[in-house]
């Protein structure tokens, strides 16, 4: 019997500079199990899977109207990355803001900031990632079982702010589920990787006794500046502003150091569970723009979940969950405390899922969420704002085969209450939906959305200079709601030789907000900067995606002595396109994704796999005034993994080549794109054990 000996230690220690408490999470248990046999990944995007974010009714990514991506299991553990934005770059309709290592935030289709919601078990994240691009997502991909992308407008359950979609990061931290032994179940991982210096661990163990479920969870994450290929600088902007020290070889100030861990325990019952845990996590990244500048950042988070099954004969379930968060985010320059940015708040949402009722099948809901946000500081450019929304939201489908018909309300009240000033919105959504399969394995969706977005407290009332970015931001407290009208359609296969989707999508905004150049500098201690205010004006947003899986081995299915599936190989191809632009000037919007396509070869045989891919971006010279184009790139990856299977302990062995070929390559939806190229050529190995 093999024993794997782990520690998790928890050691707090007062940081002397800010009296921040450190979280330094070290992991240290003796675990001793029976195996949890590992099945493989039979495909790269399994539309047989069920998808708890953008329905309320337990449908698969096969049967939703809107476009969904699950990563997770073999493909996650592929694509993580320290931050959740370069995690999930790539993905259909997928890009992120990276603004270096430290801070990325997913991009949905050209929309970003508060037009994507990111939540954690189906309640927000509550930080300051949606202020700044330089600000991180408050959640660790090491962390995380799986992540929901919902592309496309998913007002409907979450809200205006998600108009771009919702990014659910799940986890196993609130277990739903009775411990079926006597030991412990978990898992276990680690990777280093040679263009940051990265080193990483992270573990999780769930036990249980009786209806007593239990969690623990830690991770702990370090990388260096990372390696370039050639110039930190652009070659546009070096030829525009040349300087004689030029950063080469090497991206300054790109270091991350990140720790995190937390505790859960459930109560379950035949007919239902209530569960609660603690988590907290630690960061501290450099902030690329300037090298003497990091960002210190805390969160510490309860959260709240349960669920009743079949209460009566009309109710189905009810369940209920809630996060409340306490955040604070430093910018130090050099030893000295900048500006800081603090939230404490709340986001709690119930949902009563009724039994089918004549033709109807549904669910109603209420929300609530609240946020204490201030700005402390010389550099800040947002006074304190209570920021308040409660929320009610209705959901039904009606079947009459081949057709799945879904309607959808939800009606929103948000307030923000600032120094002499109470800025009030009401905001009502709709959608209806339908979904047809003309034939076995195929399916044609079509969603019509109409959605209000009230402004945010960032563009109501920012005024004053704002370093991350370079320019000085003014809001405005006159804006109204930001009008919507969204069209999605979609093609899926979910069987045969190709599986995969299509999608086109069509969103006609009024009044759309955003930062946009006055013409006017501001000066500050000799330096100039240049003066952008948030206006309203109508802009259009289309394009489309593909995924598409060739199955070029079928699996071979075993008998009691053979493995279920002994060989396959898939050809995956992978493409998305946004067009957006300034309905009323016909000039492109800033930050906006390049035409992309990547195309992999994944092989798996036995306890062995290989995956070879190719990802593209065009040249983006369709660009707003004050940016500069970004040249197209082609990326090289390659991976190898094996598994291997001693006593009960499951584990994979995987190298993965990144950037083989060491191109440099810019993001377009960057601030940093002139400046913060990604990292170039390198190796990451590492290993990953279920028990």
């Amino acid at each position: 019997m093999l024993k794997i000996c782990f520690c998790i230690r928890i050691a707090f220690k007062q940081d002397s500079q800010h009296g921040i408490m450190k979280l330094k999470p070290f992991l240290s248990l003796v675990l001793t199990s029976p195996l949890l046999a590992q099945s493989p990944d039979l495909l790269p995007q399994r539309l047989d899977e069920l998808v708890v974010t953008a329905n309320p009714l337990d449908r698969t990514l096969f049967e939703l109207a809107q476009p969904a991506t699950i990563l997770k299991g073999r493909e996650l553990n592929e694509k993580i990355q320290p931050t959740l934005g370069e995690t999930l770059n790539g993905q259909p309709g997928v890009s992120a803001t990276y603004f270096g290592p430290g801070a990325s935030r997913p991009i949905i289709r050209g929309l970003g900031e508060d037009r994507v919601r990111i939540l954690q078990n189906g309640t927000s994240v509550l930080d300051v990632s949606n202020v700044s691009p330089d600000h991180a997502v408050a959640s660790d991909p090491s962390s995380i079982r799986s992540v929901e992308v919902v592309r496309g407008p998913a007002t409907l359950l979450y809200g205006p702010n998600a108009v771009g979609g919702v990014v659910n990061v799940i986890d196993d931290r609130i277990p739903q589920k009775r411990s079926d032994g006597a030991m412990p179940t978990g898992n276990f991982a680690s990777h280093y990787g040679t263009v940051d210096d990265a080193k990483s661990i992270s573990g999780a163990a769930n036990w249980g006794t009786g209806p007593f479920a239990f969690h623990i969870d830690a991770f702990n994450r370090e990388t260096g500046n990372i390696e370039i290929p050639g110039f930190a600088r652009s070659a546009q902007l070096r030829q525009q502003d040349p300087q004689a020290d030029e950063p080469h070889g090497t991206l300054p100030n790109s270091f991350t150091d990140s720790q995190g861990a937390a505790l859960g325990s459930s109560y379950i019952w035949d007919q239902g569970f209530i569960g609660v845990s603690y988590s907290g996590m630690d960061s501290l990244y450099g902030t690329v723009v300037e090298e003497d500048v990091t960002i210190d950042l805390e969160q510490r988070r309860w959260d709240l979940r349960g669920a009743f099954q079949n209460p009566n004969t009309w109710i189905k379930e009810i369940n209920y969950k809630a996060g409340f968060t306490d955040y604070a985010h430093v910018e130090l320059e050099g030893a000295e405390v900048g500006t800081q940015f603090l939230i404490e708040g709340h986001n709690a949402r119930v949902e009563l899922i009724h039994e089918k009722i004549g033709l109807f099948e549904g669910a109603a809901g209420f929300e609530t969420q609240f946020s204490d946000f201030s700005a402390l500081g010389a550099e800040a450019f947002l006074p304190q704002v209570d920021n308040r929304v409660n929320s009610i939201f209705a959901f039904e489908e009606v079947k009459l085969n081949p057709f799945a018909l879904q309607f959808g309300l939800r009606y929103d009240h948000q307030s923000n209450e600032t120094a002499g000033l109470d800025l009030d919105f009401d905001a009502l959504s709709s959608s209806a939906a339908v979904v047809y399969n003309p034939a076995d394995d195929y399916a044609i969706t079509l969603a019509l959305g109409y959605s209000q977005r009230p402004p945010t407290y960032v563009e109501l009332l920012a005024d004053g200079l704002h370093v991350a970015t370079g320019i000085f931001e003014i809001g405005d407290t006159t804006l109204g709601n930001e009008d919507s009208i969204s069209l999605d359609l979609s093609l899926r296969k979910n069987a045969g030789r190709v599986t995969g989707s299509v999608s086109g999508f069509y969103y006609r905004f009024n009044d759309f907000i955003s930062l946009q150049p006055t013409g006017n500098n501001f000066i500050d201690e000799g330096e100039t900067f240049p003066e952008f205010a948030y206006l309203a004006s109508g802009a259009d947003f289309f394009g489309g995606e593909i995924e598409a899986a060739l199955h070029l081995l079928e699996p071979v299915a075993g008998g009691e002595s053979k493995p279920p599936v002994s060989e396959r190989l898939d050809l995956i191809f992978r493409s998305d396109f946004v067009h957006a632009e300034d309905r009323n000037s016909g000039e492109a919007l800033p930050r906006i994704p390049p035409f992309r396509s990547s195309i992999t070869l994944d092989y798996q045989r036995n306890d062995f796999g290989a995956r070879l891919e190719g990802q593209w971006a065009a040249n983006q010279d369709r660009i707003a005034d004050d940016e500069l184009p970004t040249d197209g790139h082609f990326l090289v990856n390659a991976g190898f993994s094996y598994d291997l299977t001693i006593s009960d302990v499951a584990t994979t062995f995987y190298v993965k080549a990144v950037n083989l070929l060491d191109q440099e390559a810019r993001q377009s939806t960057s601030f940093l794109k002139d400046i913060a190229p990604l990292p170039g050529r390198g190796l990451v190995v590492g290993l990953r054990s279920e028990f």
